[in-house]
């Protein structure tokens, strides 16, 4: 199975987490977010294409896509009748938890969007995400990138389909993977966000599937060990 274990998932998690705490001290957010601005702003914040089509168009389609996948629990299409109910159930409201998890900590921080800084035309002062409670003279709310969770929160899909589907979650994986970080660079160009806000959406996002993939296949072991002991009880009493 394409599936790896819980544990070793767990593994490459923590050497993510310690990555992105790398990238975060490289303190090449600045520096990236540079390419695209100059002290008048960035030139590419209010392009037609950019906005319509990749930030709105975009995340239309994700939610298209979550709503089909919720109605596909009772009525599963395609690759999805190779799920039982229970596991596109979770498919669908795991992509959901992460879009929440992104949402609630956007709503508890901060940290403004490179837009809104001083060194590209605005009133904020550069404060790191990890700086809580730590206002920088803008409005805040930017951390982490709620864009690029309209991809990313699909990560949570990957592995329920991996433990049926190897090839349909590899490729599951890789345009989930591809689609954040496309919505991503879309979003630094334009200025609405740094670098570690797309990579920490990612991993938070992965995370969180993680997790609910973990809880929901300890519900079911537990369920099925009761059916079997009901089952066991049952057949010594009609004996």
């Amino acid at each position: 199975m394409l599936r790896m274990p819980f544990s070793r998932a767990l593994g490459w998690t923590a050497i993510a987490f310690l990555l992105l705490l790398a990238w975060d001290a490289s303190g090449f957010d600045l520096p990236a977010a540079r390419l695209f601005a100059t002290p008048a702003g960035f030139a590419l914040r209010d392009n037609a294409f950019l906005v319509q089509v990749m930030h709105e168009g975009a995340k239309t389609f994700s939610w298209v896509l979550v709503i089909a996948l919720f109605i596909s629990v009772a009525r599963p299409v395609g690759f999805l009748r190779a799920l039982d109910r229970f596991e596109r159930a979770q498919l669908a409201l795991s992509i959901v938890a992460g879009v929440l998890v992104i949402t609630l900590i956007k709503h508890g921080s901060r940290t403004s969007c490179p837009w809104d800084l001083d060194a590209f035309g605005g009133v904020a002062h550069y404060v790191s995400h990890w700086s809580w409670g730590q206002g920088d003279g803008g409005p805040g709310r930017c951390f982490p990138a709620g864009h690029a969770s309209a991809a990313f929160a699909f990560l949570g899909g990957y592995f329920v389909l991996a433990r049926r589907l190897p090839k349909v979650g590899r490729w599951w994986l890789a345009g989930a993977l591809a689609g954040g970080l496309a919505l991503g660079l879309v979003q630094q160009a334009r200025g609405a966000h740094y670098m570690s806000h797309t990579l920490w959406t990612g991993w938070l996002c992965w995370t969180t599937g993680l997790l609910i993939d973990g809880a929901c296949q300890w519900w079911r072991a537990r369920a099925g060990h009761a059916a079997a002991l009901a089952a066991a009880h049952s057949s010594r009493t009609l004996l």
